[in-house]
């Protein structure tokens, strides 16, 4: 899995460590050059303009103290940064009613395909798993969450093309409870961030839902495409003031050199960062782990991987 995640994240690893490697091991004083070299390379990473200064001031201080090597001092601040989103979904046992997972994004971020990993994901620990196709504006969305659940075994609750996107989770968590599901997971129709009549629908979902038991959905999970950079970080501030969202998904690391906006998106929304995806496989979604995904980053780390 690390092997993976450090070939997922080779673009940005590469960019970075390329613009920077030669001050690691220096074992002179790190210079004014140096920094605004290290700066230079962070900020064109994406990692954003709050986390670039935190590193920066903690990288100048251990210079002025006892010279500590800059790889080091990068790594402990990095993952400082990134260990209070590390927080993987755990899906609590036995409660008598589906966990509802309701993930929403804008188009083309990879939502659907996500939708079935971590559906393959949660069924690999046990848990009894039920689609919900609310992105009815596509046929072709539906059809291919119908795809999937075959594939993976697991149910699909749809109704036509144009049908409303309320009804169809409505009608999927009386499914998922009647059949003893663990878990509902929901798809939403792409939208962008800038549409308030498309996110005032997903307000109506998560009402009805609330009817149906008061705590769902129980996660509200966005699907980030990490390619989009720092526009990726102006659709989680939309989304999370009209749907109060709960956690992340990054997709798509292996697509960009800019991975760095992992760190922008938890300085900004402090929201736990479930999954990343580095890849098309299945196993490529992987929870997210601040220490492996730095040590990955860096090329650090890897002794006993």
């Amino acid at each position: 899995m690390f092997k993976r995640l450090r070939e997922g994240i080779a673009r940005t690893r590469d960019g970075l460590l390329n613009r920077i490697g030669r001050l690691f091991g220096r074992r002179e004083p790190i210079d004014s050059s140096s920094l605004e070299a290290l700066e230079t390379a962070l900020l064109l990473a994406d990692t954003g303009v709050q986390v670039t200064e935190s590193i920066m001031t903690a990288v100048k201080k251990r210079a002025r103290d006892e010279g500590a090597p800059l790889l080091d001092v990068l790594r402990a601040e990095m993952v400082t940064a990134l260990a209070p989103v590390a927080q993987p979904l755990e899906i609590p046992r036995s409660t008598g009613a589906p966990f509802v997972l309701l993930v929403v994004g804008v188009n083309g971020v990879g939502k659907t395909t996500t939708i079935a990993k971590i559906g393959r994901y949660l069924q690999g620990q046990g848990l009894k798993v039920m689609f919900a196709a609310g992105d009815t504006f596509r046929a072709a969305a539906v059809e291919q969450l119908k795809t999937w659940g075959e594939r993976l075994d697991i149910p699909v609750i749809a109704q036509g093309t144009g049908a409303d996107p309320a009804s169809v989770i409505f009608d999927a968590y009386a499914a998922a409870a009647a059949r003893g599901m663990d878990v509902l997971i929901a798809d939403t129709a792409g939208r962008l961030h800038t549409q308030s009549n498309l996110m005032a629908e997903l307000g109506k979902i998560r009402r009805v839902l609330g009817k149906q038991n008061p705590e769902a959905p129980h996660e509200t999970l966005l699907v980030l495409d990490a390619t989009m950079g720092q526009n990726a970080l102006q659709q989680a501030r939309t989304f999370h003031e009209a749907v109060a969202l709960s956690a992340v998904v990054m997709t798509k690391l292996d697509g960009t050199a800019k991975g760095g906006i992992v760190f922008a998106v938890a300085q900004e929304l402090k929201l736990p960062l479930r999954f990343i995806g580095v890849g098309e496989q299945f196993d490529d979604l992987q929870v997210f782990e601040a220490e492996a995904f730095v040590d990955a980053l860096l090329g650090t780390g890897d002794e006993g991987r």
